[in-house]
């Protein structure tokens, strides 16, 4: 090797090194403080250990301070650890095999209807393509609307609204334009089976799709989300991982927030029974997804949020910068063993 490769090659570590410091420095150090309390309350082991051990994961592993409290590195080995699929080695992973140019596609809702209009399994209207007497129109033949912003995630922004509590529909208008509104959507009806555990939410489920080097589509893991507390969409209610063959939610559910221990087999706002549950459609659902992700194969790594209606599945929308501790949480990972394996088995060429 010439020195001049070698010189580029020190070049690039060090860049790799100086940009994940760069992102300790800028994090807020009550947020680091906090998080090294608890893996300290956790684990009993000295702060100053924690974080010699925390720079360490971070050099060789890629974890943010947030990976080592949530998969509880401390309890790991060494080649544990490197099974698991990290902050930066998720941002690595999604600019490696997603094609950044075609992310709007997922990023705006409206978009995303359009380009996946065969897979959502409802009506839509895009505000900004549609005039007022549009609106009304949709308006006047729905009891209840489901109203999203263009570029917000996780329910954000996002109102369920009904058609009675407006006092007509130039009212209903001008709310959503006040609202800035991008999409207007049918609301979507749970399965009876997830309408009784937890009926304030359309409950879905996060389906993981890779596009692999042989260009074929594999779904990765499939995550089952309820809301709870009264909220309308299911973030942050409780989650559990499918067991892909059998289509049942096998472990505890998890809080919404992934540094929340708590482990929940039922569900904690209706006492309705998690373990065991049976996921209605789930063999067409997986069928759903795994064609869908070839719709845009520029985009290889989606994580698609799908619902389970009566009559069968449908995709809310695709999330081209999916989550990666989903199914990486200690007590549902009972062997130690992240999601690294399995995707380095999909991606080959991928190098962590």
């Amino acid at each position: 090797m010439s020195s001049n490769t070698e010189r580029k090659i020190d070049a690039a570590k060090e860049s790799k090194l100086a940009y994940k410091l760069r992102v300790l420095k800028d994090s807020s150090f009550k947020k680091l403080d906090e998080v090294i309390t608890l893996c300290h309350q956790q684990s009993g082991k000295s702060k100053a250990a924690i974080l010699l051990d925390m720079v360490h994961c971070l050099r060789k592993f890629g974890a943010g301070y947030y990976d080592y409290l949530i998969f509880q590195m401390w309890t790991l080995t060494e080649a544990q650890r490197d099974t698991y699929l990290t902050r930066f080695r998720s941002k690595k992973l999604i600019e490696f095999v997603n094609d950044k140019s075609y992310s709007h596609i997922f990023d705006n809702k409206d978009e995303m209807n359009t380009t996946f209009r065969d897979y959502i399994g409802r009506e839509f209207l895009i505000v900004a393509d549609s005039t007022r007497d549009d609106i009304k129109d949709f308006f006047s033949k729905r009891e209840k609307i489901f109203c999203k912003m263009r570029d917000l995630g996780c329910g954000d922004g996002a109102e369920k609204l009904y058609t009675k509590d407006f006092e007509s529909a130039d009212a209903f208008c001008d709310y959503v334009y006040e609202k800035g509104f991008a999409t207007l959507e049918d609301v979507i009806e749970n399965h009876p089976v997830f309408a009784e555990i937890y009926p304030d939410a359309v409950n879905t489920m996060r389906m993981v799709t890779l596009i692999g080097d042989d260009g074929k589509p594999y779904l990765l893991y499939a995550v089952l989300k309820f809301g709870r507390d009264g909220r309308i969409v299911d973030n942050y209610g409780v989650q559990s991982p499918i067991d892909l063959e059998t289509g049942k939610y096998v472990f505890p559910a998890h809080p919404g927030d992934s540094c929340d221990h708590r482990s929940f087999t039922h569900h904690p706002t209706t006492g309705k029974q998690l373990i065991g549950l049976q996921v209605p459609y789930f063999e067409e659902a997986k069928a759903m997804v795994l064609k869908a992700a070839m719709v845009v194969p520029q985009v290889r790594y989606v994580g698609w949020d799908v619902a389970i209606t009566p009559t069968g599945p449908a995709i809310i929308e695709g999330n081209n910068y999916t989550a990666h501790d989903f199914v990486q949480l200690p007590f549902q990972t009972p062997d130690k063993i992240g999601t690294m394996p399995l995707i380095k088995s999909i991606v080959p060429s991928f190098n962590p």
